[in-house]
């Protein structure tokens, strides 16, 4: 009997093949049942000692998680299924939506000391929140970038870059208009390079700019800003996972992998 948070047989048949054990060497516990228990652990938040009997040792299955969060065994699966998704027009380049949300950080994410962890898993740092920055389209998510909750979501280092998700199609496809909340020059000028329409409003120090210059406004392409509930919804979906919509992990790659594992999710039939 398959549960809840457990894979189907349909998504185990377009993820299983990548995760194929070595030909060679001694057996290796069931990747399904191991796969498995990680996402019993996304969906429920609990301790890893608290896996349950049927997904096996929970150190052999904290152990797996940790390997392939190290290796970027999550981030090619992800790719996998949407450069699948795309080729075959699955992906609507029409319009993608960003926006980010807050997380709360537990307790128990508590950064170690400084100097403690190695480049790549030092904790998320900027007081007791992180923030997930996500671009959508009508389906999944994209992509997304993880930064401190201090960092304003109209900064360029924090804005995701939706057109470098999916590259099934050369040369890599772009969105024909990107929908935010708020735009900056850095933004407008990174968007007007590549050919992308945006949907974003001016803050009212730029409209007031702008009128002091005798310069006109920009137009806002409301019937596309209107779509950008769709991020809403897509945190909503993610945010059922709860040990997304309150982070537990120190590690920031071990709360990435849990975000990317969230977004395959959202990918698979």
């Amino acid at each position: 009997m398959v549960r809840r948070h457990e894979l189907t047989d349909e998504s185990w048949a377009v993820i299983g093949p990548l995760l194929a054990p070595p030909q060679m060497g001694r057996p290796v516990r069931d990747r399904r049942q191991v796969v498995n228990g990680i996402l019993w652990k996304l969906s429920t938040g609990a301790a890893w000692r608290d896996l349950p009997e049927r997904y096996g040792p929970w150190k052999t299955v904290y152990e797996r998680f940790r390997r392939w969060s190290a290796d970027g065994t999550w981030d090619r699966l992800l790719a996998h299924v949407q450069q699948h998704s795309d080729a075959v027009g699955g992906v609507d380049w029409s319009v993608v939506c960003v926006d980010s949300t807050t997380v709360r950080a537990h307790q128990h994410a508590a950064g170690p000391e400084k100097g403690a962890l190695g480049r790549g898993d030092r904790p998320v740092r900027g007081g007791l929140t992180t923030k997930i920055h996500l671009p959508r389209r009508a389906g999944q998510a994209l992509a997304f970038t993880l930064t401190a909750g201090n960092v304003n979501d109209c900064t360029h280092r924090s804005w995701p870059h939706p057109h470098r998700a999916v590259r099934a199609r050369p040369p890599p496809t772009r969105p024909k208009l990107v929908a935010q909340g708020l735009l900056t020059k850095k933004i407008r000028a990174y968007l007007r390079g590549r050919g992308i329409k945006a949907a974003i409003p001016e803050r009212i120090d730029q409209i007031n700019g702008r009128i002091r210059r005798g310069e006109s406004r920009c137009r806002l392409n409301r019937a596309a800003y209107r779509r950008r509930n769709v991020v809403e919804r897509c945190f909503n979906r993610l945010k059922h996972n709860k040990a997304l919509a309150t982070r537990y992990d120190k590690r920031a790659r071990h709360y990435q992998a849990l975000v990317t594992l969230a977004c395959l999710r959202l990918w698979l039939p």
